[in-house]
């Protein structure tokens, strides 16, 4: 099973993760790291360190921040730059975490990373243009 270290700015990640759970249910080797605001890099990778500390990453480990270019993603990018079984992904949806959630006991780390980019994506929808997709579909006005 890929590890999974769910890092965002605040409490964003502890509350996406408890969310998922309250969908998909209770997850192992999964941990959240919060970057608050009197916090610098060097916080960031102590925390790193204990969550990978508390996991079983023999199947690689994937971490899954809020923002490209923020200090959760660099400090993780940080991390994982010359390990090939870890990958840090930006953009942290619902939609995505349960689609992880899904996969991670039976696809490889790569794998993984490819599916659940995909789901991130397809994951954000408008209504309207959902209904005119749906309408023009079955021949229907909206």
């Amino acid at each position: 099973m890929v590890a999974l270290i769910v890092a965002t700015h605040g409490a964003f990640s502890r509350e996406i993760v408890k969310s998922a759970e309250m969908i998909f249910g209770k997850q192992d080797n999964l941990a959240t790291v919060e970057f608050t605001s009197n916090e610098g890099p060097d916080d960031l990778r102590k925390k790193y360190d204990q969550a990978l500390q508390n996991l079983d990453t023999s199947d690689g480990v994937l971490f899954l921040v809020d923002l490209f270019g923020g200090s959760p993603f660099n400090a993780a990018s940080n991390l994982v730059a010359d390990k090939e079984n870890m990958d840090v992904m930006t953009g942290v949806n619902l939609p995505m975490l349960i689609e992880c959630f899904a996969q991670r006991n039976t696809l490889g780390l790569k794998r993984l990373v490819d599916t659940i980019g995909k789901t991130a994506v397809e994951g954000v929808k408008s209504l309207r243009k959902t209904l005119e997709e749906t309408s023009e579909d079955s021949g229907e006005e909206f």
